[in-house]
């Protein structure tokens, strides 16, 4: 991804001066996703990523700053947040929020093997068991709530009619008594680290993260991880799901459903990229980037009704 902000040497050591940093060594444009321009910064010895929020207003970005915290806080281990001399978590820069944070060592892998989902899965079910600070929304980025805008650009249409399909399969699994609570929502294989020894994972990136149903986290990340073009690798599921258990176990209700919160997942990713590329920044490039996900999901809908209960016993 290109940066929207395009700092100099010279921009990212006016940005660190509050930090104490007077010199920086080399800066690199990291890719990442499209809400914020993130460079990779050496200084005199240590490494740090300058976040600009091209999108966040002060206000999100202060409380992703303060999740970050607040993760920290209970041991959970993910991106740290550096606050400035005088104690402010952000910076600004020509008008947009921006943070510093440590640099994650280690490689992203394309694809994840087996053991590493393991330890993915052993990293969300540590996550699930942290507390949801009080200011995280209680609905998931483009969750149910938000199909309706199908109708706004594409009504009558073949892919609304797919998403109202499945909208209708997912809802009767939506029960209030699912435990919900602090979720990544967004493990996929490009927001986790793993150390040149793949025996540990780094979770980062918690921007979609919310309050909202534990289950559909694990449902986003089989989506995310065991995906094998349109299929699904249900040998990576069942070492998720195991190692995810060992450190919180899934209630009956939850494991039930699975399949259907999984599905609700791959509809949710589906619409982001229908919408986003049709209609809200829409690129001829990729009008039918939804498509391979939107077959995934249907590939797990397929699945006989009991095969991810057996997965997750």
């Amino acid at each position: 991804m290109a940066p929207y902000t395009t700092l100099s040497k010279e921009d990212i050591e006016t940005i660190l001066t509050p930090y104490g940093v007077k010199q920086i060594h080399s800066l690199k444009v990291l890719s990442g996703g499209s809400e914020n321009t993130n460079y990779k910064v050496q200084t005199e010895g240590k490494k740090l990523v300058v976040t600009v929020c091209e999108l966040k207003t002060v206000k999100n970005a202060t409380e992703l700053g303060l999740l970050l915290e607040h993760l920290a806080q209970n041991n959970f281990k993910t991106s740290k947040i550096i606050r400035t001399l005088d104690n402010k978590l952000l910076t600004l820069w020509q008008g947009k929020p921006v943070m510093v944070k440590s640099f994650v060592k280690g490689i992203i892998l394309d694809t994840l093997p087996i053991d590493v989902i393991a330890l993915v899965g052993s990293e969300l079910g540590r996550l699930h068991k942290v507390e949801a600070p009080k200011y995280l929304q209680n609905y998931a980025n483009f969750g149910k709530q938000e199909f309706k805008n199908i109708k706004k650009y594409a009504p009558n249409s073949s892919f609304d009619a797919w998403l109202s399909q499945n909208l209708e399969y997912i809802q009767p699994y939506i029960n209030p008594k699912l435990p919900q609570g602090l979720i990544h929502a967004d493990v996929f294989s490009n927001n986790v680290v793993v150390n040149q020894l793949h025996n540990s994972v780094v979770i980062f990136d918690f921007e979609e993260a919310v309050n909202y149903y534990s289950v559909y986290d694990i449902g986003m990340t089989i989506i995310g991880i065991c995906a094998e073009g349109i299929t699904i690798n249900f040998e990576k599921v069942s070492a998720l799901l195991k190692a995810y258990q060992r450190e919180r176990k899934l209630l009956d209700i939850e494991i039930n459903a699975l399949q259907a919160f999984t599905v609700y997942a791959g509809s949710a990713m589906t619409f982001w990229r229908h919408s986003h590329f049709n209609y809200t920044k829409p690129d001829p490039n990729f009008f039918n980037h939804y498509k391979a996900l939107q077959t995934l999901t249907d590939f797990i809908k397929q699945q006989p009704a009991d095969c991810f209960i057996k997965l997750a016993q």
